[in-house]
């Protein structure tokens, strides 16, 4: 399957999953707390529900946050395979701040190729492929008469019709101190130490907090110029805004290696990482 017909796939998954999400959000929040005690809601479930639903009649496999037992043993070998958080940044979906994201991403012996982020509040589409780039589209009432069984011309006619209707990131930068971007709900002390060398570097640095993956998309965006990370985060909760960040020309690298990120390994936690 081409990659323009696997980027509409994930785009009508994650705009489908957003509608799910937001019958939910719309409605009193009923919490669950998982093994390792972060919150878990119907919301997230059902996006989770939506998202497989449409991409298992494509050829790959589905890594997703709530479906991460598939032990290393199986998925070792894998080529290719979607990598999907169905609802990233629950928390900030319980605390109705709009800051909550559904990210997928096609992964390709290691490397993200596609990656999609859908943010439901805002109705704000990010998607990328590293044949077409990086975009951003904010009004995309456009109606999508969606078939997985056949592969036609008609995913590079909508894509083509998305890419005229938005923009093409990273945007044109307005004049502006520079500016590093920091999780709204996870900010450590190495991450703090980090923006004050940049203070010392720089001298003036905005700061903009955000949650989700939208902190990766302020920098592909041109927003940002640096998204430090230096706590733990999971493959999911990266791999679309990666494939975002380094369509529009932006670099996610290990923050003590400096190499890219990279993805199916056997611990599924990312290490700290810089994107700029």
């Amino acid at each position: 399957m081409g990659l323009d017909f696997l980027l509409y796939c994930a785009i009508q998954a994650s705009l489908q999953a957003g509608e799910a999400i937001m019958s939910v959000y719309n409605s009193d929040i009923l919490v669950e707390l998982k093994e390792d005690k972060s919150p878990l809601t119907l919301a997230d479930k059902k996006s989770n529900e939506v998202i497989t639903n449409l991409l298992k009649d494509t050829p790959y496999p589905i890594l997703s946050e709530e479906g991460k037992s598939i032990p290393y043993s199986e998925r070792k070998d894998w080529e290719r395979f979607w990598l999907i958080d169905p609802l990233d940044g629950t928390k900030e979906f319980i605390k109705r701040n709009g800051e909550f994201t559904v990210n997928i991403a096609l992964i390709e012996n290691g490397i993200p190729i596609i990656g999609v982020i859908y943010v439901p509040v805002t109705d704000y589409l990010y998607f990328a492929s590293k044949e077409r780039g990086a975009y951003l589209v904010s009004d995309h009432n456009l109606e999508f008469e969606f078939e997985m069984q056949v592969e036609n011309s008609k995913p590079a006619q909508e894509l083509k019709i998305l890419q005229h209707s938005g923009d093409k990131l990273p945007l044109k930068k307005k004049a502006r101190p520079f500016t590093a971007v920091a999780s709204r709900s996870h900010l450590s002390p190495d991450t703090e130490n980090y923006l004050n060398t940049l203070k010392e570097k720089h001298g003036e640095v905005e700061m903009i907090s955000s949650g989700s993956s939208l902190k990766l998309c302020l920098v592909a965006e041109g927003k940002a110029d640096v998204y430090p990370r230096l706590a733990p985060t999971m493959e999911w909760d990266t791999a679309a805004g990666q494939a975002i960040a380094e369509c529009a020309g932006k670099k996610v690298t290990d923050f003590n290696t400096g190499l890219p990120l990279t993805y199916n390994k056997e611990n599924l936690l990312n290490p700290s990482f810089i994107v700029q």
